[in-house]
């Protein structure tokens, strides 16, 4: 059984505005779509066609990405992002995923794996898989999982989503989890 179809989202864009740090020395679509140009080759080396929902040059509305990949037929919708707590540095830790309220059970079972994976990888705080009514995980017709990787508002974590090794990290934590996901669903 070989995957199909994935699509990688670095969620946001290169001039969205607040997505930074509280320095102004990254931008979140840096990180994202860092993470998902290493995960896309990685899950390419194991057979699995991927599709990007982002263009580095612009902000692709949500509706245009979630369009994308339910147009495309893809069986897993990954949408990669570094998360923050207010506008200052501050406290806030840790890597959660995000599924839809009312999610399908192969998003939690996703979802599942990997925030597991990414916890593994990474050693940072495990703030668990949550339920929010974000427009990616709510109107694609697919699996689909929304990751926060680290908060740019704590300074630890802004110099880890910065590194290029951490970025590396969450990337094979988030191939890893994807094919185990679609692997241990049966299909």
């Amino acid at each position: 059984m070989t995957l199909k179809k994935i699509m990688l989202d670095a969620g946001h864009g290169p001039a969205t505005p607040g997505k930074r740090t509280p320095d102004g020395t990254l931008l979140e679509f840096a990180f994202n779509a860092s993470v998902s140009a290493y995960a896309e080759k990685l899950l390419r080396n194991e057979g699995i066609t991927v599709m990007t929902a982002h263009a580095p040059g612009r902000d692709v509305p949500l509706a245009e990405r979630v369009r994308k990949a339910n147009n495309w037929g893809a069986d897993a919708y990954i949408s990669i992002h570094a998360n923050a707590f207010g506008s200052g540095w501050n406290g806030a830790n840790g890597i959660e995923t995000y599924i839809y309220p009312r999610a399908q059970r192969q998003s939690e079972l996703l979802a599942g794996h990997v925030q597991a994976a990414l916890i593994s990888a990474t050693g940072r705080k495990n703030r668990g898989v949550k339920r929010a009514d974000f427009a990616v995980v709510r109107n694609t017709r697919m699996p689909a999982v929304l990751l926060e990787c680290g908060f740019m508002t704590n300074r630890a974590e802004a110099g880890l989503l910065k590194n290029d090794r951490y970025r590396r990290q969450c990337a094979r934590a988030i191939a890893f989890a994807v094919v185990n996901w679609y692997y241990g669903k049966g299909l």
